[in-house]
């Protein structure tokens, strides 16, 4: 699985990506693009051919590990909840 983002700032509507990734890549009207935040193995052929052929490099690609876990989501603190990294004043009762 991998994450897609486009700089839609950098974007210049070119629409290189929807010709060459149109199952992930669309353009809505003739300047506004949309896209699929994230796609499959089977999608990354052309996702790289549409990444190449950006003239602006406006398309950043992250691969992502199926089992990967966002920070922060498992507490391995011990049933703590983090409290000992809280500011002392936060702990004590801001004193």
């Amino acid at each position: 699985m991998v994450r897609i983002a486009v700089d839609l700032n950098r974007c210049q509507g070119y629409a290189q990506c929807a010709f060459l990734a149109p199952e992930i890549f669309a353009m809505h009207g003739e300047e506004a693009l949309l896209y699929a935040p994230e796609a499959d193995a089977a999608q990354r052929d052309k996702l790289a051919q549409a990444v190449a052929a950006c003239p602006v490099q406006a398309i950043l690609v992250d691969a992502v590990e199926p089992d990967a876990v966002e920070p922060g989501a498992v507490d391995t603190g011990g049933g703590e909840s983090g409290a000992a990294d809280a500011p002392a004043g936060a702990v004590s009762g801001g004193r």
